[in-house]
């Protein structure tokens, strides 16, 4: 399908995907099934996806509390035939589950607003900054349902599908991404509850629970390794025994 024109029209109608259920559809069956429930604002169908079931768990869950369903699309060509897809399919875009936080995966006209107030906002940025240290993440802070996690780190979708194609052969200008560094945006949700511990805290009590959430945001994300999970080991020791 991906390098036969004609070949593509004749299978369109007939190749299946499968979502992490298990069940099959074709293209066609896909579309009717998810368009009621997965229209974006704009009337775009977002397809969301995940690569690997198991390691993306908590944001395959978390789109699925939300009534979505999620395909599963691990293949090594797989990023080649989303984009072929997003050419040929009229109004429909594909979004990996971790792409972006559950909210803003899909975009409606329904968006929770913010608890904090301006100020609360950036001595909070000021804080997970300090707390992170690391300028490939990039804080910004978000109102999320209080029930979405605290911290949730995110790797544009665009970004994340042009490094996957040049990885399996994209070529031609696709080569410039696989040799960026990767550029994380950190999303703190403005309406968690421990947001608010954080700011009422004082500096280094606040700073330590701004880097357990993001810790654990990394750990969702199977990016908590080496001496930065034995430290969060530690720390996580430390919060219990203070309890």
């Amino acid at each position: 399908m991906l390098s036969d024109e004609k070949f593509y029209e004749k299978a369109k109608d007939f190749v299946l995907v499968q979502n992490v259920a298990g069940k099959t559809f074709t293209l066609p069956e896909y579309q009717e099934f998810v368009q009621a429930n997965q229209k974006d604002k704009s009337e775009q169908t977002v397809v969301l996806y995940t690569t690997d079931a198991e390691a993306q768990h908590s944001f395959v869950q978390a789109a699925q509390d939300r009534g979505y369903d999620v395909l599963e699309l691990s293949g090594p060509l797989d990023s080649h035939f989303i984009g072929q897809l997003e050419q040929k399919l009229e109004k429909t875009t594909f979004k990996r589950v971790d792409a972006e936080t559950v909210g803003k995966l899909i975009a409606k006209d329904d968006a929770p607003e913010s608890v904090l107030s301006d100020d609360e906002k950036t001595r909070l940025t000021d804080v997970y900054k300090q707390a992170i240290s690391n300028d490939q993440m990039q804080v910004q802070v978000e109102a999320l349902s209080p029930q979405d996690a605290p911290v949730i780190i995110t790797l544009p979708e665009f970004m994340r599908r042009m490094k996957d194609m040049q990885r399996t052969g994209g070529g031609g200008g696709m080569q410039m991404f696989g040799s960026l560094p990767d550029s994380y945006t950190v999303s703190v949700n403005a309406n968690h509850p421990i947001t608010q511990r954080v700011l009422s805290a004082e500096a280094e009590a606040g700073g330590k629970l701004a880097r357990q959430a993001f810790d654990l945001a990394l750990l969702a994300q199977g990016m908590l390794k080496g001496e930065a999970l034995t430290a969060f080991v530690k720390r996580s020791a430390d919060l219990l025994a203070a309890e």
